[in-house]
């Protein structure tokens, strides 16, 4: 006699779900392959071992994972591009060369960012290892190199969505989201404001872990329901200049190209033999994510405490996965020159002006200092160069709503006690103003 299971089993339909890729608890890996000569699409199995083919993937006795059609458009007109099969390899360290010497051929870019672009090769391969990621960027006005360069170091990516070009980007994130791919885009293609807008928030979600973008869609009943759908991962970006959101701007390594004449020996177009040169280095990448993802993570060891953390953030995943000391020390010497950066913008902000008045008058007068009392020696030092009026109010907004430092009443108006102004210094190593300890070892007077 027939249990209640087994008859319900029979009258169930098997439901196939198309699948491209998954990491089981177990430690296995499944990755879809697609073989462009056959035109067929396959399961590779990585069970810690060996790569097992497989046309599908069962994972229960009414579930079964399948991969995508080889006829899907985005497979077929290679918007989307996989490996066709694992490749054996020297070691990585003849990988990382094999990469950097594709990257040489094709791109002109200066020696350490093809270093850097070798090495985030790698990492997109592994990144689901990962909780925070840094993004790649050309940045220079047309004709300079960028779209090459995205089409060079894309192709040798995990699974890269070339977006270039898109009409909208609403498919983008419904793209992300079943592919988890690398995202390849270029930012000029998306003019109209609402559409860079939304490669904006892309990109401002797509760095950490666990934050993905909430849309609105239309069910069949014609009601809107939120989706949430995942944005992590790497991406690499061209565009011509920079982001105004300045944290936006701090997630990415930047190359700035078109500052120097084209190598001669660049081809002007694409040989024939770069699609299967960058399968061939494809397919051995997906070796090297089967063997590496499991222990791929995050050396805290890494963590440069002389950075700000966001930098930290982004630098170190990228550092965790470079093992010659010398590659090290050139992306620790790139991670500096960008802090050096944000803080040379810092000093331009208004907030840098503030503290550049505090310290002044700290340094001259051991007595609470009053808003009104920082507000006039504003006026005097930085006045001219703003059209709105600068008002105590204002000077007191930007203490509490941009610094963080709250001004206590008192007759006649507000102060500024020493408890309430807290460590300095942090701010002012943050704005690159010199700091209390520096001006006394200089010989100064130290502040109250």
């Amino acid at each position: 006699m027939r249990t209640i299971k087994e008859v319900m089993a029979e009258r169930s339909p098997k439901q196939d779900i198309p699948t491209v890729s998954a990491v089981f608890r177990d430690g296995r890996i499944l990755e879809t392959v697609y073989d462009p000569h056959a035109r067929e699409t396959q399961f590779v199995l990585w069970d810690g071992r060996q790569c097992l083919f497989q046309r599908m993937f069962k994972v229960s006795e009414m579930r079964r994972l399948v991969p995508y059609s080889p006829h899907n458009n985005l497979i077929k007109n290679e918007v989307v591009l996989l490996p066709s099969k694992p490749e054996e390899y020297e070691d990585d360290e003849a990988l990382l060369a094999g990469l950097q010497s594709f990257i040489h051929r094709y791109v002109d870019v200066s020696p350490l960012f093809e270093k850097i672009a070798s090495y985030y090769v790698l990492l997109s391969w592994v990144y689901d290892g990962f909780n925070e990621l840094p993004y790649l960027r050309a940045r220079g006005d047309y004709g300079s190199g960028k779209t090459r360069f995205l089409l060079t170091v894309g192709s040798l990516c995990y699974k890269p969505i070339f977006a270039s070009g898109a009409s909208t980007v609403s498919p983008l994130f419904r793209l992300l989201e079943v592919f988890r791919g690398t995202l390849i885009v270029d930012e000029s293609d998306f003019r109209v404001s609402d559409e860079k807008a939304e490669v904006v928030k892309i990109l401002n979600n797509g760095n950490v872990r666990g934050f993905p973008v909430l849309r609105s869609e239309v069910s069949g009943q014609g009601e809107y329901n939120p989706v949430a759908y995942h944005v992590f991962g790497p991406k690499i970006v061209a565009s011509r200049g920079p982001f105004d959101d300045k944290a936006l701007e701090s997630r990415f390594i930047t190359e700035e190209l078109g500052q120097k004449r084209l190598r001669d020996d660049i081809p002007i177009n694409l040989p024939p033999e770069y699609k299967a040169e960058s399968l061939r280095l494809r397919n051995q990448l997906l070796l090297f994510r089967f063997r590496n993802l499991g222990r791929c993570k995050v050396m805290p060891e890494l963590v440069d405490r002389s950075l700000e953390p966001r930098l930290n953030q982004i630098f170190v995943p990228l550092l965790s996965i470079v093992s010659d000391p010398k590659a090290r020390d050139e992306l620790r010497a790139v991670a500096k020159q960008c802090q050096n950066e944000l803080v040379s913008e810092r000093g331009w902000d208004t907030e840098a002006q503030v503290l550049e008045v505090i310290r002044e008058l700290l340094a001259t007068s051991d007595a609470p200092l009053s808003v009104k009392e920082i507000t006039g020696r504003f006026i005097e030092l930085y006045g001219d160069d703003y059209e709105r009026k600068v008002t105590s109010k204002w000077i007191g907004w930007v203490l509490r709503r941009r610094l963080g430092i709250k001004a206590r009443r008192a007759s006649g108006g507000y102060i500024l006690a020493p408890a309430d102004t807290g460590d300095l210094n942090r701010f002012y190593e943050k704005y690159g103003l010199e700091t209390a300890d520096a001006a006394t070892a200089d010989g100064g007077t130290q502040e109250n």
